[in-house]
């Protein structure tokens, strides 16, 4: 059983390596004085992080990014969280397909979720619209709000809001006075998985987007069809720095393992 543990422990170990190599090569080249990508960087430099600010695209790009990855991250947590709400405390005929329908962007590979999406949009008139975007990544975001949200139930005790109706609480009041509250740290850890899925999505974004509505992620992907500059590094380590700015909080909030499903610390 230890040497069991060891090999796992080795290649969870292996596997984090893996992962990070890509982030431990691009945020050090992003800080290179010179004109050409570089690792190590040559010499430290905050130029290509000044240079975004030259570059209007990349502006537009990352508001664009941000305003779609939180409307449909406020959308995903409205409609998931009444999703799993529903799922927990009813008995709903076919509850467990259901379940396994709304949670099936999950594991659907995006390549095809994004095909499937212009497939269906295109004769509604939505593909390459404001609107069939921000409906496609409300699509691949409301499972993470589920999934998390189901998690946060899933301890809940129903005695609480019981109580309060004894008390003379209508449902509306129940719901904003004792539900939410309580599980108000899965709802906001749900939020920031959806933001950060919607902000940073390339693959059905692609099939999505038009040639007038531009998002960070398919902005890095078109300029480097041009040209691979440390401007892109730069551009990059940003994504990464939000990023991380949001699990840290998501930590903070509820603890990653703990909000999706694993043991609390």
């Amino acid at each position: 059983m230890k040497t069991l543990g060891r090999l796992r422990l080795a290649v969870a170990v292996i596997s984090i390596i893996y992962i990070l190599i890509p982030l431990l090569v691009v945020i050090p080249a992003s800080f290179t004085s010179a004109n050409y990508p570089s690792f190590p960087a040559q010499g430290f430099s905050f130029m290509w992080y000044t240079k975004i600010l030259e570059r209007p695209e990349f502006i537009e790009a990352l508001g664009n990014s941000a305003k779609f990855a939180f409307m449909a991250a406020l959308f995903s947590v409205i409609f998931g969280t009444l999703g799993a709400i529903a799922i927990a405390k009813y008995e709903i005929p076919g509850k467990s397909y259901i379940t396994t329908l709304l949670t099936a962007p999950l594991s659907v590979p995006q390549l095809v979720l994004g095909i499937a999406l212009l497939i269906y949009f295109t004769p509604m008139m939505l593909a390459g619209t404001p609107t069939g975007f921000l409906i496609a990544h409300i699509i691949i975001c409301i499972p993470y709000v589920i999934r998390l949200v189901l998690t946060g139930l899933s301890g809940f005790d129903y005695n609480l809001e019981r109580a309060a109706t004894i008390l003379g609480a209508n449902p509306l009041v129940v719901f904003w006075k004792v539900t939410l509250p309580l599980i108000r740290p899965a709802i906001i850890s749900g939020g920031l998985f959806a933001f950060l899925t919607s902000f940073d999505n390339v693959t059905v974004s692609l099939f999505m987007v038009s040639s007038t509505m531009r998002t960070l992620p398919l902005e890095i992907f078109s300029h480097m069809q041009d040209a691979y500059d440390p401007l892109i590094a730069s551009v990059s380590s940003l994504v990464i720095f939000i990023s991380v700015i949001l699990i840290l909080i998501l930590e903070k909030l509820q603890g990653v393992g703990k909000a999706f499903g694993g043991p609390s610390s």
